[in-house]
């Protein structure tokens, strides 16, 4: 597994270890293809992964040119991933300097748990990566709870990721389903504001 595309491009991350239920990275195919489609959208966004996982979405999101990526997990194995994956994989990550001179880094690295009532910052994100375990009703919960959260900007894009046989409605309201692609078992659902 590594970083497709971006400054980063080559870079291997760290997947979980063998066989396991509390991490199933997105397929490079499938993130190839998710980012074609995505394209100049990444540049300069604000991005929020939920369910990270590995971080790969939101590494690769990093790598292209988002602002920002806040990485949020329950898992505390997939918190120590990401890490290491932030870490070694881009140990040249450009970092920043706020007004008084401080270090600001572009990343963030949460754990919450998404299966309950969550508090995040009032962020408006551009781009939100929504990867749950498959089929077991978290998609649509997740979707459902970013409905009248302040996180999603005004002209957010919301990527929800499911296995290709589920089914996600075309609209919960004030989303709508804009676009889906299927890649294998892999599915993304793309959804934006109905009025933006």
């Amino acid at each position: 597994m590594k970083i497709i595309g971006g400054f980063a491009k080559g870079r291997k991350l760290i997947g979980p270890p063998g066989r396991t239920d509390f991490i199933r990275p997105t397929s490079e195919r499938a993130r190839e293809a998710l980012f074609n489609i995505l394209g100049v959208l990444v540049q300069d966004a604000l991005v929020l992964d939920l369910f990270a996982g590995t971080g790969a979405l939101g590494l690769e999101s990093l790598s292209r040119g988002a602002r920002h990526i806040v990485f949020v997990d329950n898992d505390r194995r997939a918190i120590d991933i990401i890490k290491k994956n932030i870490s070694l994989c881009l140990p040249d990550l450009p970092w920043s300097a706020d007004q008084q001179g401080r270090s600001v880094t572009p990343v963030t690295v949460l754990k919450r748990n998404l299966k309950k009532k969550y508090q995040l910052m009032n962020s408006d994100f551009d781009l939100i990566f929504v990867d749950p375990p498959y089929s077991k009703g978290l998609a649509l919960h997740c979707l459902k709870r970013l409905v009248d959260s302040p996180v999603v900007a005004q002209k957010a894009l919301i990527i929800v990721e499911e296995r290709s046989n589920e089914k996600l409605p075309k609209i919960v309201d004030p989303f709508i389903l804009a676009d889906q692609r299927r890649y294998g078992d892999t599915a993304f659902w793309f959804y934006r504001r109905i009025k933006p």
